[in-house]
This record gives C-alpha cells, sequence and structure tokens, in this order.
C-alpha cells in the first residue's frame, strides 16, 4: 500500500513539519510494517519547473524520431530566453505545459543533467517523463501537464506533478481496513492523537423502488450486498484531471480512463473495490451467480480463463462478463467511447475471492481488499462519490434510480472481562481505559464496572462473577470476532512499549524428551555419514501417487486434501517423505550438482474417512482433555518418518583414486544408521529382501524390527526414476519413527583399554539365508566377549555348489578387564560357529 502524505492530510490533522522519521515510528508503534518513506521532493535537486512547448522541430537521418524543441521557462534558466532541449518522446505538441529540469538538476538514482551537443543540436536540460522523476513506470512518453493546471513557466514543478511524501506499507492479512487512505489516517490520528474526519461520513440515497439496473443475486452468501448507479450521456473525451492522475500514480496506480480511474481513486481512498461497465454493450440482466465448471472468459489482462464452479461471477445473457471482486472482463470494459456508465459497489465473501484469486493466480489489488475484509457499509457512500466525480468531471445524467441488494448480517457483540487485557498482558488496565481504547477504534461498548456512575443498567457479569463489557466492533474491522482480538486492539493502541519485556522463569528438571533426544541422535547421526538435511514442503500433487508407481490398494495412496492450497498444482497433503524430497534431488541436479545425499524428518499425513468435523473451541480457555481427544480423533494421522535419498558418486574420484557411486547398499546402511541412533539393539534388527514401491522388486530392503517392518530402503525403480526425471540407480530409504519401540537414549559405551582379538570366519550357507540371520547367531553364540561384528566379503563359485554362497566375517573380541587369552577368543569363535550351523545350516568354509 503506497499512500501520499498529502492526500493523508486531507482526513486527518498531521502536524505541520512532521519528519518523516517520526511518521514512520507512529505507524510502526501501532503494527503496521512501513516498508519505506520516501521524500519525492528530495529525491530531484536543482531547477526543476514548468515549461511551455514554443517550437517543435523535427530531426531527420538517425534511427529514431529526435525533435528539437524550443521551451519556455519564464526566468527560471536566468535570461527568460526559451530553452534549447533535444527530446525523443512524441507525445506532446505546441502549446503543451511539460516538466523541465534545467541543467544543474539531478534525477533520482543520482542522473545528473547538464548542457551537451547531442544529435547536432546543443540541448540545455530534459524534458522529463513519470519514470525519470521516480513517479511510477511509464517511460512511454514525457508528462503533459492538463489545461487546468495554472502554474506558469518557470513556476517550480513539484508540487504540480506530485512529488510529495510517499509512504509505503505492507499490509498484514488481518487488516484489510489499512489498505486504504481512510484507514492509515485513522491509524494515524490514534497515533499522534489529531483529529480524524471520515471520508466516508457522507450522506448517500438508499435504495429505491425502480433499480439502477436489472440485478439478480442467486448466491447472497457469496455476495452479500450489491448497490449499483447509473451515469448516462458521459462525455467520452474528457481525461482524467492532473490531481487525479497524481495520486494514483503515487499509489502505483496506472490511469487508464476517467470512469475507471475513478473507481480505483475511490477504492485506494475508502477501501471500497468498485467496477464500471459500459451499459451498451451489456445484454439482459446482470446475474451474480457461481460458474459453471468449464465456462470461459476472456478478464480485462486479455487472458482467456476457464472457470472452476467455486468462482462467482456476473453474467448477463451471453454469458459471463466479470470474475466478482477479481477482474472484469473484455465484453463489458469502458472504451474511449463509452457514454453511460454503470457503477457496481458489492460486498463479496473474503475465502471465496482469495481461492478464486490463487486459482487463477490473479491478485489484482481488488482481490488483495476483499481476501482480507472490506466495510460492508460502503457501497452506497462510494458510489455517491463516484457518481459525482464523473457528472462534475465529465458531465452526464446520474440517474435517480439506485440499486441496494443488502443481505449484510448484523455484527455480533463479543463479550470482554474487563480484567482480561491485564491478565493476558502483564500491564493494568482500568475498564474506563479499555472501553476508550476500543471506542477509539470504533466499537461500541456498554458494561464495566467503572462504568456504573455514567449507565448503571449497562454493566453485565461474567460466568466466573467477574464484570464484562460488551463490546460490538465497527463494520470496517472483520478482523474483531473474539476477545483475544480485542485484547490485542486494547494493547496495540495502548503502546506496545508499556508491556514488560520480562523472561519467564524456565521449570526446573526439564530437558527433552525421549523423542526428541531420538529426532536428534538420528538428524546427527546422518549429518555425521554425510548426509544433509532438508525442509521440504509437505504438499504434493495429486498424479504423484502414479509417478511413483503405488498399487491401487496402497494405504499411502488415499490423501487429506487441502481446502485453501498455496498451489491448485499441489493441494495434497503428502503420505510419504520421497516424493517431495526425490523432487529436492531433481532440482539439485537440473542445477549441475550430480552427486546428491539428503535426508529429512518430517511428519506425513493419512486421512481418517468418516471422522466428521472437529469440535469448535474458543480462544478465552484452555480446550479440555475431551476436547482435545475428539480433536485428535478428527485430524490425519501425522507419523512421523525420516527418509535419504541419494544419486551419483557417495565417494568422490580425485587424486587417490576412483570414487564410488552410491548404491542400494548405502540406503541399507543408512537405516541402519537410523536404527542404531534411535537405541535399537543390532539384535532386534533384522535386513530382508522386500517388495514395495516405489523401490526396485529385486532391490529393497525391508527394516524389521522386532518382527515389524519399519522401513524401506534400496534402489528406486527405473520406471519412477523415468516418470520423475531422475538419474539412473538412484537410491532411497525412509522409515516410520513412530513405529520404532521407546527406548532410552543410548550412553556412550564403555571403552576397554586391553587389546583385543580379531578373528576372520567365512561360513557357507544357502542363497536364501539373509546374512541378518547368520550376523545374529554369531552374536547370540559368541557371547558377551563379542565387541563387533561386520560382514567384509560375499563370495559365490562352483566349488561352493550351486545355490551356495560364502559370507565372511571380521568377529572383533575384547575383555573390559584383561587381556584375553587365545583359547578364550577361540573358544567364542567357535561357541559362535556353533550356534550358526544350528540356527542356519552354516557350515565352515574350508573345513
Amino acid at each position: 500500500m503506497r499512500v501520499s502524505v498529502s492526500w493523508l492530510r486531507e482526513y486527518v490533522d498531521l502536524p505541520a513539519g512532521l519528519p518523516t522519521g517520526d511518521l514512520e515510528q507512529a505507524l510502526v508503534d501501532l503494527g503496521i510494517e512501513v516498508e519505506s518513506v520516501v521524500d519525492l521532493r528530495e529525491s530531484v535537486t536543482g531547477p526543476l519547473v514548468v515549461g511551455e512547448v514554443l517550437e517543435i522541430e523535427e530531426l531527420t537521418g538517425f534511427k529514431k524520431p529526435i525533435r528539437f524543441c524550443r521551451v519556455d521557462v519564464g526566468a527560471a534558466n536566468g535570461t527568460g530566453e526559451p530553452q534549447e532541449i533535444v527530446c525523443g518522446a512524441r507525445n506532446f505538441a505546441v502549446g503543451d505545459k511539460v516538466v523541465v529540469i534545467l541543467p544543474g538538476g539531478v534525477l533520482p538514482g543520482g542522473f545528473a543533467i547538464g548542457a551537451r551537443k547531442t544529435y547536432g543540436r546543443n540541448s540545455h536540460g530534459m524534458i522529463c517523463s513519470a519514470q525519470e522523476l521516480g513517479l511510477g513506470d511509464d517511460h512511454s512518453g514525457i508528462i503533459v501537464l492538463p489545461e487546468d493546471v495554472k502554474a506558469q513557466p518557470g513556476d517550480d514543478a513539484r508540487p504540480v506533478v506530485g512529488l510529495d511524501v510517499v509512504v509505503e506499507m505492507e499490509i498484514t492479512p488481518d487488516r484489510g481496513y489499512a489498505l486504504s487512505v481512510r484507514g492509515i489516517a485513522r491509524e494515524l490520528s490514534h497515533a499522534l492523537g489529531v483529529p480524524f474526519r471520515d471520508p466516508a461520513d457522507a450522506p448517500a440515497p438508499g435504495a429505491t423502488a425502480e433499480p439502477a439496473y436489472p440485478v439478480e443475486v442467486r448466491d447472497p452468501v457469496g455476495c452479500d450486498r450489491f448497490a449499483a448507479r447509473m451515469v448516462r450521456g458521459v462525455d467520452p473525451a474528457v481525461q482524467t484531471p492532473g490531481w487525479m492522475r497524481q495520486r494514483l500514480t503515487a499509489a502505483g496506480v496506472r490511469s487508464i480512463s476517467l470512469p475507471v480511474d475513478i473507481t480505483n481513486y475511490l477504492m485506494l481512498e475508502l477501501g471500497q473495490p468498485m467496477h464500471a461497465f459500459d451499459t451498451d454493450r451489456i445484454a439482459g440482466t446482470l446475474v451474480v451467480r457461481r460458474a459453471e465448471a468449464g465456462e470461459k472468459l476472456t478478464t480485462l489482462d486479455g487472458v482467456n480463463r476457464t472457470l472452476s464452479a467455486e468462482d462467482l461471477v456476473i453474467c448477463d445473457d451471453t454469458g459471463p462478463i466479470s470474475l466478482a471482486a477479481v477482474m472484469g472482463g473484455e465484453t463489458s470494459e469502458v472504451l474511449a467511447s463509452t457514454t453511460n456508465v454503470l457503477f457496481e459497489a458489492a460486498h463479496w465473501d473474503p475465502a471465496t475471492v482469495g481461492r478464486t484469486a490463487r486459482r487463477h493466480k490473479l491478485f489484482s489489488e481488488a482481490a488483495k481488499r476483499w481476501e482480507r475484509g472490506v466495510d460492508p457499509a460502503l457501497p452506497l457512500v462510494a458510489l455517491e462519490k463516484a457518481v459525482r466525480l464523473l457528472t462534475d468531471l465529465a458531465g452526464g445524467t446520474a440517474g435517480a434510480e439506485v440499486l441496494d441488494i443488502d443481505h449484510v448480517a448484523p455484527r455480533t457483540p463479543v463479550t470482554l472481562p474487563v480484567d482480561l487485557p491485564s491478565r493476558r498482558v502483564g500491564v493494568a488496565y482500568s475498564p474506563q481505559r479499555v472501553a476508550e481504547l476500543l471506542e477509539q477504534v470504533g466499537c461500541t461498548v456498554t458494561g464495566g464496572a467503572d462504568r456504573l456512575a455514567e449507565d448503571p443498567g449497562t454493566a453485565g457479569t461474567a460466568a466466573g462473577g467477574g464484570e464484562v463489557l460488551t463490546v460490538t466492533p465497527p463494520s470496517w474491522r472483520p478482523d474483531l470476532t473474539d476477545p483475544a482480538d480485542l485484547v490485542e486492539e486494547v494493547v496495540r493502541l495502548d503502546g506496545y512499549d508499556r508491556v514488560p519485556s520480562v523472561l519467564p522463569t524456565a521449570p526446573p528438571g526439564r530437558g527433552l524428551t525421549w523423542q526428541q533426544q531420538r529426532r536428534r541422535a538420528v538428524a546427527r547421526s546422518l549429518a555425521e555419514r554425510g548426509y544433509v538435511e532438508v525442509l521440504a514442503q509437505p504438499f504434493v500433487a495429486p498424479e504423484l501417487a502414479d509417478q511413483l508407481g503405488l498399487p491401487a490398494d496402497d494405504p499411502r495412496r488415499p490423501a487429506v486434501r487441502l481446502a485453501n492450497p498455496l498451489s491448485e498444482e499441489e493441494p495434497l497433503l503428502r503420505t510419504t517423505l520421497l516424493g517431495p524430497l526425490l523432487g529436492i534431488v531433481k532440482r539439485n541436479v537440473g542445477r549441475g550438482q550430480r552427486d546428491v545425499a539428503i535426508y529429512e524428518i518430517g511428519t506425513v499425513f493419512h486421512p481418517r474417512p468418516g471422522a466428521g468435523a472437529p469440535p469448535a473451541m474458543g480462544v478465552d480457555r484452555r480446550p479440555t482433555d475431551e476436547e482435545f481427544a475428539a480433536a485428535d480423533a478428527v485430524v490425519p494421522a501425522q507419523p512421523r518418518h525420516v527418509a535419504v535419498a541419494l544419486t551419483g558418486e557417495i565417494e568422490p574420484a580425485g587424486w587417490w583414486g576412483a570414487g564410488r557411486p552410491a548404491g542400494w547398499a548405502d540406503a541399507v546402511e543408512a537405516g541402519r544408521a537410523v536404527l542404531d541412533a534411535a537405541g535399537i539393539p543390532a539384535d532386534r534388527v533384522t535386513v530382508r529382501a522386500g517388495e514395495r514401491a516405489p523401490w526396485h522388486p529385486g532391490r529393497c530392503a525391508e527394516l524389521v524390527v522386532d518382527d515389524v517392518v519399519v522401513g524401506h530402503a534400496g534402489e528406486l525403480h527405473p520406471a519412477v526414476l523415468a516418470a520423475l526425471e531422475l538419474p539412473r540407480r538412484a537410491c532411497a530409504m525412509e522409515l516410520d519413527l513412530d513405529a520404532l519401540p521407546a527406548a532410552p537414549l543410548v550412553s556412550g559405551p564403555t571403552i576397554s583399554t586391553f587389546p583385543p582379538a580379531l578373528i576372520d570366519v567365512a561360513l557357507v550357507v544357502d542363497d536364501s539365508v539373509p546374512a541378518a540371520e547368520v550376523r545374529a547367531a554369531l552374536v547370540e553364540g559368541a557371547g558377551v566377549l563379542l565387541e563387533d561384528v561386520r560382514l567384509f566379503d560375499v563370495y559365490t563359485s562352483e566349488q561352493l555348489g550351486a545355490g551356495r554362497k560364502s559370507l565372511a566375517y571380521k568377529l572383533t573380541f575384547r575383555a573390559p578387564d584383561r587381556t584375553l587369552a587365545g583359547e578364550e577368543a577361540v573358544a567364542a569363535r567357535d561357541a559362535a560357529v556353533a550356534r550358526a550351523a544350528e540356527r542356519v545350516g552354516a557350515t565352515l568354509r574350508g573345513a
């Protein structure tokens, strides 16, 4: 939101000579984020004057049209003689008044102006465009001042062109009223304690029996108020006056035509978006309804849009002519020949407008205001101002008929315990002070202990026995719906600087929960192995399930659909971490990062079909345990997973030798590392062959803890890699952390200072026997002296026989209190081999 200070001064008595820093601080103190405060008067230094074009000579022989002009600048040049200036613009003629910067002046950006020879002529200064003066983005031509400008050649051009102090603010979504001069002026009146004059406090005629134009509203929920006025016989040749163009330009709005500029001007002033129709281009009755899915509409930006059944549209007999509250259509827009104008001012449902704007990626100034909330009391006032401006400037006859279809519900009073602001904030606010501040906002306040003397019959009593205020918010504050909202207003207007900055005392004896400790241990373990943590968006596209090759009955196919997604292309919540994670791999590979190893710890979302709606929970108290339980039973299940994805080289090549590409075994090892960091003993973990999308059926491993499958790891299916445009042989692992049994945080191991005994064994088993089962048997048989066991070789040959393989393990034995004798280590090894022979039929190779 950009607005000039001179415009604000029309409605709020700002102190004369108010420093820009004080103005900015006043807005910041009210919770309004100020992007910038720019004094455009100081952005142009030196002589900037009004000039009148006396002569124009067209220069030829150059690549582009060039004009040599003689311009009257009065006595500003010190001689009174016409100023000679070379100019490339062609949108002015002899007799026009223009803006001239003379030699010695400096334009925004430090562009110094001097006298120089160009195109064979001497040029002494520059005739300026709006862009060159920092007034806007229009550089198509120089500024031609309107005929009604009273400034004479040589006068200072700064006030003429609107070089003023311009404030640019970022308005939060709950402060829609501040997207207007009216709203900002009211805020400044609170901050500075100066009078405010409401531009909407003006008389306006009400609805008449005969409507201004036949209109039918079929959706009073989406449009609870629709008003219209007609002006006939407008002179289409009349241009927008300079003062209005200057204010629009300072606000960043391009001037289009007088009727359209009037609607934009009033939108900025009052906060009421409007639309102007050319009634000669409308066929039949106007109908406000929901669009039919697949209907088409070409909006004013020239885009042919396919409408959704949720979109609100304004139609005539030909079909949709306007995307309601967002942008008008080409078929009914005001043209240069328009003489009969129908002004429309309505009140639209914010949620519907917001969804429509996002669906069509059409974030117009009107839509920005509607989705934040607009005062429903404004339509008739805005129409009266629009009609008066148009008839005063362009003639025509204002129709006596006024259409006003009004279904706006009255505001619901809010009950506020008088001590709630003090209890919530920690600052003592008297009931009288609370009521005074809320009345400044525009609320109607009754009740309260301190107000009994004023009105003994209005005090109320809260459920707990305390006094209450009954507060009815004003129509321009749709964000005030709960007691907490009113508390925020009290604190904001009284001053955030009065709230003490006191840190609460941390309760003793509390640290991280075991779940938090587990997540940190898992993250640290993966990071130590070279994986980089990422935070992916949890939103996915509907086609992701097909791209991952999930079967029709896979429980990961049903997904939660968001009612208001950030992107219509990704309206679902993820049921697996792999989709967004693999998207990040693709993005990195596409940008030249070929070796990628990333991980994420996050939640996935599984819907609960038929769970119903959650209970309504207010903000005035803590919900009960029963309410929490009822809400938890409705919201989607959200187990926490960990996943890794890797492609390229896991060990880079260099002068030291060749690199090693990432493979399925690395993904499996990542799963083992996660389970180890989570405190799951190795003897409770089994890794076995499995089959699950999106992994390659022959290169997929199940991660099993206590006979429960908790995750999968391996190489991704080639069809999945092709669908997601990922490199060949890419691998991944995903594991459900919440499915793991509870385990205390593992303390550091006891380090023995005695030497180990290292013994290798090679065992021959059937091909079908998993290496993990052999390892478990060795661990069980070796007893407490076994410190570590590691598989270091897998061997097959004809000598071993068909369907047989050799698994070679490195056994490490160590005692904590002594040096092991050779006989002890051999005995432990023999016990381990015997146990493997008993459990899996293993035989010692070479025996």
